[in-house]
Formats: C-alpha cells, sequence, structure tokens
C-alpha cells in the first residue's frame, strides 16, 4: 500500500498542475501535516467521498481571497452571481484535483472511485471526513490568499 508521503505528492502535483491550467494561478504547498479537529482552513470548502482498496473523503478548503481570485481566472468578467460562481468553481476544481490525484494513484496500483463534491460556505463551517483515521493536510498559498487540501483514507 502506499504512504500517506506517496499520497500526498499525487495531491499536490494535481493541485498545482489543475490550479494553473484552469484558473491562471501560481500555488506553493507547505509541508503537509496531522489535521487537529475538524473545522475548515478556508471559508469554502468541497469534500468529495472515495471508494475502493481505501475509503474516505478527499477535500478542497479555500479562503474567500482565493476562492474570488480563482473564479476570476476561470470565469474573466464573466462572472454572473459571485456565490453560485464561487460553489460551481470550487466543487469543479476539488473533482478535478480529486480526478488527477487519483489517476496518478490508480498508475501505482491504488484505485479509488470518487462521488460528486459537495460544497460547504461559512466561517468556521465543518469538515465532516467519515473515516476514524488521521486526516492529512496540505496547505498552499498563493498571492490571493491560501486554501489547503485534505485527505483521510483507511
Amino acid at each position: 500500500m502506499l504512504s500517506d508521503i506517496e499520497i500526498a505528492k499525487a495531491f499536490i502535483t494535481a493541485t498545482t498542475n489543475i490550479l494553473s491550467t484552469m484558473a491562471g494561478i501560481e500555488a506553493k504547498h507547505g509541508v503537509p501535516y496531522v489535521k487537529k479537529g475538524n473545522v475548515a482552513a478556508g471559508d469554502v470548502s468541497a469534500i468529495v467521498g472515495v471508494t475502493g482498496p481505501k475509503r474516505g473523503t478527499i477535500a478542497v478548503s479555500f479562503s474567500q481571497a482565493c476562492a474570488v481570485a480563482m473564479v476570476r481566472g476561470m470565469l474573466g468578467d464573466d462572472i454572473e452571481d459571485i456565490i453560485q460562481d464561487t460553489q460551481d468553481a470550487v466543487g469543479e476544481i476539488t473533482n478535478m484535483v480529486s480526478g488527477q490525484a487519483r489517476a496518478s494513484l490508480a498508475e501505482k496500483g491504488l484505485v479509488l472511485q470518487g462521488a460528486t463534491p459537495s460544497v460547504i460556505m461559512g466561517k468556521n463551517h465543518v469538515i465532516s471526513h467519515m473515516t476514524s483515521s488521521p486526516v492529512m493536510a496540505i496547505p498552499f498559498g498563493t498571492e490571493s490568499g491560501a486554501f489547503t487540501v485534505e485527505f483521510c483514507l483507511e
């Protein structure tokens, strides 16, 4: 089985690729850590359930400033409803990060299926990972703010 470090590397690569390609945002990752508690690091998050030889969840949580910059990078001036567009963009980016990371993990023998993301908004909202395993968190920074990728697989 793959280690948490190998899994984290797949998420780091997928995240930096997707944000650069889809939103023109350069993201730099920090040091992964084990998350304590269940309060989200950001203001808007999406969570995806995964099944397979391991089951669990993947979440991406953006600060408000970073989420708005991402929406602007993806849509330009075509923003009609900033709240709805932000929810859609965060869900779609999370789906793409999850998909690309899972494709990379599948090449290493860990095949996971992903569900449709659920989006949660608001200050200090909670992300409930549905397993008892530790939640690994990878912080990222951008010129427009921070976000965190989390995964919990057992």
